[in-house]
């Protein structure tokens, strides 16, 4: 008997839930009891595949009976099992449950060929092509989201069936704050209640929350994370939204991390990821630049700022944004944040600690938290696949020793020189990315191809709704 095994028969839990990270960042799981979890550590717990092939209203986006995608994709047809594989390292006891544990799981195909569609394992596959260079990845987290108080907190018992559509109906809400006070001491306390349980949630299940912020927009906040390696870090990203979702919603409140609550006069989310890379074993920051060659740089110069290293992983940074647009904001909602004075990017431009810019670098000569801050994420994100995406993209600038162009001082200025466009939506952002050779390369083709497919029909179910703010409460307001 393992000993997380022992762990579990000794804290007397009921039931241990399995959970596994879709496509779209959500977590799917199984509750089983304490006999049948025993067997799963080791035997793994079976689970529908439709679950790898679903869009964000859970329609599986692929013909699974069809004898074609049977050729396609034979292990998942005709709605066939995948087989989850705990990762006994993840395992959490939930402080909201009563006597439930929790352990993340990795998914493979029945005979435990791994899943190529599992999307945390493409993030490990990313970092073995980093620690082939001797280097790791370390991430911090700076995440908006928006918190409302119930208007029926008892709503669930309350569902009237007539009001069921595919997906369900959103939930009536009240604002908790009414924003355009920034950091504001007197919105912070009048919000306490419901941050204690924020902050009581993430200790509990040792998440390295530093910072609970009311943000700008009504009823909305910011949550921030100590650095971690990468892999920890979109760990625990999945396990916060997660969690904070399900501990508010037993206290009244509903969460939403979508990027735009389908409501007058709100504020876009983001997610900002800080992100270094670390020479391997030392642990030494490998964007700090020397004394000698940043006093050299001229205005603008990244070489001021960065090590070579960090210069020529800026550069691929920028050199792929269009392609890693669609994993980094990747629903249609998400889009309707690029726009211009809104402390969000609209071009692919990095800046010296300037907010505006889709890469913001903080740091420098004896700094050894320097650092890029990418803006371009949505709080939404499957967290494994936007942080992929810059490694690939960072690493191909090193290989090719690209360099970037000066820091922009006007991000939102008009002109070539200010840098590409963002993708505007994200029909275009997935085809920025199945024309990215480093990208399809990296994750590989199918996996790809398969992301395209399912991501388009999410903007193509928009595109022919009647009533797009109806979509966005019912598609993400009620499920994100």
């Amino acid at each position: 008997m393992s000993a997380l095994a022992r762990q579990i028969q000794r804290l007397g839990l009921e039931q241990v839930r399995f959970a596994w990270c879709d496509l779209h960042g959500q977590t799917r799981a199984k509750a089983l009891s304490v006999s049948a979890a025993l067997q799963a550590l080791s035997k793994g717990v079976g689970m529908v595949g439709t679950l790898a092939l679903k869009d964000t209203s859970d329609r599986t986006a692929f013909p699974v009976f069809d004898p074609q995608f049977a050729t396609r994709m034979p292990a998942l047809a005709g709605a066939a099992n995948m087989l989850l594989k705990p990762i006994e390292s993840t395992f959490k006891v939930l402080p909201w449950a009563e006597r439930t544990g929790w352990i993340q799981c990795e998914a493979c195909l029945g005979d435990g060929t791994p899943l190529e569609l599992d999307t945390r394992r493409q993030l490990r596959r990313a970092l073995d092509a980093l620690a082939a260079q001797r280097l790791g990845m370390a991430c911090g987290l700076e995440v908006e989201f928006h918190v409302y108080r119930l208007a029926h907190p008892d709503a669930h018992d309350a569902l009237d069936p007539h009001d069921a559509q595919w997906p369900g109906p959103a939930p009536a809400v009240h604002m908790l704050h009414a924003g355009y006070h920034l950091l504001s001491e007197a919105s912070l306390d009048q919000c306490d209640a419901m941050l204690a349980i924020v902050r009581r949630t993430a200790q509990a299940l040792q998440l390295p929350l530093s910072s609970l912020e009311i943000e700008i927009g009504p009823s909305q906040f910011e949550a921030v994370f100590d650095v971690s390696d990468a892999l920890t870090a979109a760990d625990h990203m999945v396990l916060f939204r997660s969690a904070v979702r399900q501990a508010l919603r037993r206290a009244g409140y509903h969460v939403t991390f979508m990027c735009r609550p389908p409501f007058p006069s709100i504020m876009s989310s983001g997610w900002h990821l800080h992100q270094s890379l670390v020479e391997q074993p030392s642990g030494r920051n490998a964007f700090v630049p020397s004394r000698a060659l940043a006093a050299a740089a001229g205005k603008g110069d990244a070489r001021a700022l960065l090590s070579d290293l960090g210069v020529h992983y800026l550069a691929g940074l920028l050199e792929h944004a269009p392609g890693m647009t669609a994993l980094c904001t990747s629903s249609v909602n998400g889009f309707a944040r690029f726009s211009a004075h809104a402390m969000a990017p609209q071009s692919v431009v990095w800046g010296r600690d300037n907010r505006g810019a889709m890469l913001r670098v903080i740091g420098g000569p004896g700094e050894g938290a320097t650092r890029i801050e990418n803006r371009l994420g949505e709080p939404a994100a499957n967290p494994y696949l936007y942080l992929a995406a810059q490694i690939y993209a960072g690493l191909d600038g090193i290989a090719q020793r690209v360099l970037p162009p000066p820091a922009s001082e006007t991000p939102y200025a008009p002109g070539a020189d200010q840098g590409l466009r963002i993708p505007g939506q994200l029909g275009q952002a997935l085809e920025a990315l199945a024309r990215d050779p480093v990208l399809c390369a990296g994750l590989g083709e199918q996996f790809v191809e398969h992301y395209r497919v399912i991501k388009q029909s999410e903007q193509d179910r928009y595109d022919a709704a009647s009533d797009k703010l109806e979509f966005s409460r019912r598609e993400y307001f009620g499920r994100i």
